[in-house]
């Protein structure tokens, strides 16, 4: 195919998501519908493909639940981190008011795994601050413009974790 028309379609179609990702009403629909389509596509094809993966990059997130203790798999988006080799996760819940469930579970329990790309990886999480979540919540807009305005919509602050890689366990 040409290289030239795509491009425009593809940004252009870019912008229209973010558009519509950024208002009132995605907020309201997209938790209801965007983690059971994730969860269903990633289970049918064995951990290797989320549906919103096609316009963000994405993982499930498998974490204990903070109250719990039990299993709890969550797909979201995140911010590659290039420089460190992990992932960023924003904590919007969509721009609504409550911060989402697996924000507190990866406080409780920092150790968590991710599925990605069909690959289960050990990671750790680490909620920034100070001047490290404000240089993460720089990149995350320049990923995702729509973050602004899910932060103008509440009155907590978004929470941000950082991912990394921990060794597997070995099981003798």
């Amino acid at each position: 195919m040409p290289p030239g028309p795509r491009p425009a379609r593809t940004a252009a179609g870019l912008r229209l998501v973010q558009k519509v990702s950024a208002t009132r009403a995605f907020a309201k629909l997209a938790p209801h519908v965007v983690p059971a389509l994730d969860r269903a596509v990633h289970r049918l094809t064995r951990g290797k493909v989320l549906l919103s993966g096609k316009m963000l990059p994405g993982l499930v997130l498998t974490t204990r639940g903070a109250k719990s203790g039990l299993p709890r798999r969550t797909p979201l988006a995140c911010v590659p981190d290039e420089e460190g080799g992990g992932w960023v996760l924003i904590g919007s819940n969509f721009g609504r008011p409550g911060h989402p469930a697996w924000t507190a579970n990866l406080i409780a329990h920092p150790e968590a795994s991710i599925s990605r790309r069909g690959a289960d990886i050990p990671v750790r999480a680490r909620l920034l601050t100070g001047e490290e979540r404000a240089a993460a919540w720089e990149a995350a807009l320049a990923f995702w413009p729509p973050y602004a305005a899910y932060q103008s919509r509440v009155d907590r602050e978004i929470r941000l974790f950082r991912l990394e890689r921990r060794p597997r366990r070995r099981t003798t």
